[in-house]
This record gives C-alpha cells, structure tokens and sequence, in this order.
C-alpha cells in the first residue's frame, strides 16, 4: 500500500502544488526511505516510529528537518484525504538549525573572477554566462533553464520560472547584456550540434550545460584566478546581494530581486555586512 500511498502524495505535489522536479525528487527518497525502514503502512506509524528512524541515520539538523517537512506534508495530505485524524510529525520537535553565514566575494575578487579573455565559444560563454549570474543573483537551475523567450534585450530584463512556479522580472546590467549579445551573435552557433534547442548556455555537445558543468567551470576558474575561498554558483548570488546592501538597497528589495518567499531568509545578508563591519574595525581601529 505504501507505494500508492506515495505515488498519489507525488501526484498531488506536482499538480496542486506545482513543486519543483527536485522537490518532488527529494520527497519521494525521504519517504521510501521511512518505508524501506518501518517495513509497516505509512499511515499507522505514530511520533515514535519517526524519531526512531530519523535518530538511527545520525544526520545534522538541517537534513532531519528537511526529512521532517517532507513527512509532515504527507500527513496533512492524507488528514485532508480523511485517511488519517492525526498528523504524528505534530509531536516531534524539530531540531534547531545552528546558521552558517554563507560565502561571498569581495568586490574586487568578483572583479578577478569575471575577468576573462573572450577569444572563443568557451571563454565568450562562460564570460556571459558569469557576468549574467551576479547581476541577476539567479539560482543556477534559473539560469541553465534560460531560453531565448525568457530575455527581452530591449527592456533589459529576464522573466525567471523560480521555486513554486513563481515568475519574477529581473533586470539584466548593461555589462552582462553586452557579453550576452556577444555571445548569442558570434559565438553560440559554434558550440549548436545536430540536435537544436533554445537554451542559451550550452555545453561542448550542444545541449543545455549541466549543474556540474557550472560548478566545474568554476572552481577551475577561481583555481585559475588565484581565488582561495570554496567558490560555487550560489557564491556569487550571495555576492551580489552582499554588495547591494553594503550600496544601501532596500532589504524588501533585495528580497524581490532574489526571490525570496521568506524575508527572514533574506536577513541573512545583513548579518554578512554587520560581520564585515566587525573585522573592518578590529583591523583598521588603532588601539586594538
């Protein structure tokens, strides 16, 4: 039974709450797993059951709370179903999440980092598709999805497909839209095979580049620029919402332009700049 139980739960994430592929993804894995373990029907299981299988996987407390999101919306689905009165996740605490302030750049290591050579299909890509990722602060799964029907060169902006199926207008810089323009006139039919497609960004094979072939592009990048902080793609989202706080924007902005659900998810950005305020006085105040 546990099988269809999931497999309707999986239905209904996909077409009444629209959640993303790896959301989806993510939750069907939690919950086999819970199934693989308790060997019982997934809707007789009690708090009890749950804390046992989420204490023998030993995991932080970020992943136990992501497990627990996820059963605690098959509960509620299935309460709203009239198959169950109780949702057990109810009484289980979820573990407090200690917050790690994310990596950024500074402005001048951004500066480093985008300075490439254009001089082929490779550098012009990978010159535009950087120089595009901080100024728009796009998620890398925004940005590898781009087609040509998502950009409007003449307004300056891009319409992003963001978590929840929510689009938001982002506006591109003048700099990203010259190397986009580049790019996309001299350079992209190059890298086009035999299969077409209207991704903007793509790979050595003609297709849409991948998650790691971004990651790998730029950690061989950072290597290169002599970089030493763990650079990846959201590094530079975290960068350009950093340095546009720093510039004096707007927190509900930024929050905007990010697209963010949450405003508390977005405060996180003033604890970096207060943090940086911090290290500049202890370096720089004269009588430390």
């Amino acid at each position: 039974m546990n099988d269809i139980y999931i497999s309707e739960f999986l239905v209904y994430l996909e077409m009444d709450l629209n959640y993303s592929k790896n959301t989806i993804s993510t939750y069907e894995n939690s919950l086999n797993q819970l199934s693989k373990y308790v060997k019982k029907d997934l809707l007789k299981l009690n708090s009890k059951d749950i804390e046992k299988f989420l204490s023998d996987l030993e995991l932080e407390a970020s992943s136990i709370s992501n497990y627990l999101s996820a059963y605690k919306t098959f509960y509620n689905y299935n309460i709203k179903n009239g198959n169950i009165k109780d949702n057990p996740t109810d009484l289980i605490d979820t573990p407090k999440l200690s917050r790690h302030l994310p990596t950024y750049l500074t402005v001048e290591e951004i500066d480093k980092l985008l300075d490439i050579d254009v001089i082929d299909a490779f550098s012009a890509r990978n010159k535009s598709l950087l120089e595009l990722l901080y100024s728009s602060g796009l998620r890398i799964s925004e940005l590898i999805g781009l087609e040509f029907k998502n950009i409007d060169l003449n307004d300056c902006i891009i319409r992003v497909m963001g978590k929840g199926s929510k689009e938001r207008i982002v506006p591109i810089s003048d700099i990203a839209i010259k190397y986009l323009k580049i790019y996309v006139k001299d350079y992209r039919h190059l890298l086009v095979k035999n299969e077409q497609n209207n991704f903007i960004y793509l790979n050595n094979h003609g297709k849409k580049m991948t998650r790691q072939g971004v990651f790998k592009m730029l950690k061989k990048l950072s290597l290169l620029k002599g970089i030493k902080k763990d650079v990846s793609p959201h590094t530079l989202r975290h960068s350009i919402a950093t340095h546009m706080l720093e510039n004096g924007a707007d927190l509900r902005i930024i929050q905007e332009f990010l697209g963010h659900t949450d405003i508390g998810t977005t405060q996180i950005y003033t604890h970096l700049t207060n943090e940086k305020l911090k290290n500049d006085f202890m370096e720089y105040f004269p009588r430390n």
